[in-house]
């Protein structure tokens, strides 16, 4: 390195001409080096082969004289050790020499090396780069960005407390619920939103505030995910922001679709949309396969004058019959489709049921016979956010994930095609360790959690004695098959003494129904139930539940 002029009037190719020159001294010095001591070692050994000649001749007189040789044995016999030990010191210096030679010769190799390296980068340097003659003077190259920044959202979520009991907001103090909600609310008991609801309510409302057919300033509103345990409030925390949306809507179309795993658990969500829709224009219907299809295709849409309408604002349904009801032409419109709502998110992505997912997009922004009316409203999905296709403003689909144990797997989450997602979690990643396991979930408040070792043949008496002799019922048992759930109603039944039942995909819907209402009264003391239930529903006076069967998840 020569360092840089004063002046800075020496350019770079100068200097790296210079340096070679540097170089090229150096190389044939150590060149000149290497004659010098080649030669040195010639003569030595030149010197070294008249010397060991020397000694043999003296070794052939020697001999003749055998009687002088003997007298002198002793004297002789100690000349010759040292004459072995000069001629191995000898041999050793002649070793590195050569070792030495060898060296300087590599030495000259690498340094021949070295410069042509130099010439060939001085080649490389005088030609203009292409980044350099592309870019204008003053506009900065972007690229190199880092890929782990699209994920940057699920490390920062917002917050929320687990403890339901001592963080409660007064329904009053929730900012943009409306005053017929806030009544509706009172009338069913509720005075305070859990933490949850006090989150996510507000920001839902954030979105639609400027009305259904556009977001704020005209952009699309960001998709909602919200992680938080059983029993945490999510249901009503959808439920409320989306009944409040759709309240001043003119005409009847389909613009909240709430989509669950099980019969049971859409029966559920739709109870609620309808107590809250009561006494607002809204009309909620459920497709979950509790009535025939053609009676769910009658209720879906109505007859007026000439033309047939939607008959419904808000559906709840299930994967394969909505994939039905969108397959089979039966007047499911989704073109005007606002809020998209997955609950109990990660059985929906863990099990897409016939791609129902894709099925649902492709209807929303699908392109079918339209009106002049209606292609003012037409939608096209949009892949990047530009000037040209924020204009003229559409309708956005709004994606609203909820689930006890929200996945926080890219590979998993990329699957739903999310909009600059918000994470709205009971427990911050950023906060666990790098050693934590990917999936971290948290249980809710007021659960105690026991282990009991035994033998696979007691497990039914373990059963018998928790309701007999504990009295913890009504237990709420899970099996990890209907085939188990089956043998063990049959053995608590063949007992006596029990109000069992059984709960699975053996019974048709209304005996899942009837089974379900007879529990919550009371007159069941156990439940015994495969994975059917063991999602999201909500069963009021459960004292305990048991695995009766490892769960084949930790989730």
């Amino acid at each position: 390195y020569l360092g840089e002029e004063e002046d800075g009037s020496v350019s770079k190719e100068s200097q790296s001409r210079v340096l070679l020159a540097k170089l090229q001294q150096k190389v044939k010095q150590k060149q000149r080096q290497s004659l010098t001591e080649q030669r040195e070692s010639a003569q030595n050994e030149q010197t070294e082969q008249q010397d060991d000649k020397n000694k043999e001749d003296a070794d052939k007189n020697s001999s003749k004289d055998h009687q002088v040789r003997k007298k002198r044995k002793s004297k002789v016999g100690a000349v010759c050790d040292s004459d072995l030990d000069n001629s191995a010191a000898k041999k050793k210096r002649k070793k590195q020499l050569a070792q030495d030679v060898s060296s300087v010769s590599r030495s000259n190799e690498t340094e021949d090396k070295r410069a042509k390296d130099l010439e060939e980068s001085e080649k490389d340097s005088s030609k203009p780069k292409p980044e350099e003659t592309s870019s204008p003077a003053g506009y900065t190259v972007l690229g190199g960005f880092d890929s782990k920044v699209l994920q940057k959202w699920l490390a920062d979520s917002d917050v929320i407390h687990r403890d339901i009991k001592c963080k409660l907001t007064p329904i009053s103090a929730a900012s943009g619920v409306c005053a017929q909600l806030l009544k509706k609310l009172e009338d069913n008991g509720i005075h305070h939103f859990f933490p949850v609801q006090a989150e996510v309510i507000p920001a839902i409302l954030e979105g639609a505030q400027h009305g259904l057919l556009v977001g704020g300033g005209g952009y699309r509103p960001r998709d909602i995910c919200v992680s938080a345990p059983t029993g945490s409030g999510k249901t009503l925390s959808f439920v409320i922001p989306v009944v409040q949306a759709l309240m001043q809507r003119v005409v009847c179309e389909v613009r909240a679709l709430a989509v669950l795993p099980t019969k049971e658990l859409a029966q559920q969500v739709y109870k609620v949309f309808a107590s809250y829709a009561e006494g607002t224009p809204l009309k909620v219907l459920m497709l979950a396969g509790q009535k025939s299809f053609a009676a769910e295709q009658a209720s879906l849409s109505e007859q007026r004058g000439s033309v047939r309408r939607s008959a419904a604002d808000i559906i709840v349904a299930t994967p394969g019959r909505l994939v039905d009801h969108i397959n089979r032409n039966s007047g499911l419109c989704l073109k005007q489709l606002r809020f998209l709502i997955i609950d109990e998110a990660d059985r929906m992505i863990d099990s897409m049921h016939q791609s129902w997912l894709s099925q649902v997009v492709t209807a929303v922004y699908g392109s079918g016979a339209e009106t002049e009316a209606t292609s003012l409203f037409r939608r096209t999905e949009v892949a990047f956010i530009t000037a040209a296709s924020l204009s003229p403003p559409q309708m956005p689909l709004q994606k609203l994930l909820f689930s006890a144990t929200l996945t926080q797997n890219p590979e998993k989450l990329q699957q739903l095609g999310l909009h600059q997602p918000r994470l709205f979690s009971s427990v911050h990643s950023a906060a666990a360790g790098p050693t934590q396991k990917q999936d971290h979930f948290h249980f809710p408040e007021g659960l105690t959690e026991y282990y009991i070792p035994c033998q696979m043949s007691k497990k039914p008496l373990l059963i018998l004695h928790f309701v007999l002799r504990m009295k913890l019922y009504p237990i709420l048992c899970f099996t990890n098959s209907r085939e188990t759930a089956h043998r063990l109603y049959l053995l608590v039944k063949l007992f006596g003494g029990v109000q069992a039942a059984e709960f699975s995909s053996r019974l048709s819907p209304w005996e899942r129904k009837k089974t379900l209402k007879d529990f919550e009264q009371g007159k069941i003391q156990l439940l015994i139930s495969t994975d059917a239930a063991a999602r999201g529903i909500d069963v009021t006076g459960v004292k305990c539940v048991i695995n009766y069967d490892a769960p084949q998840y930790v989730r």
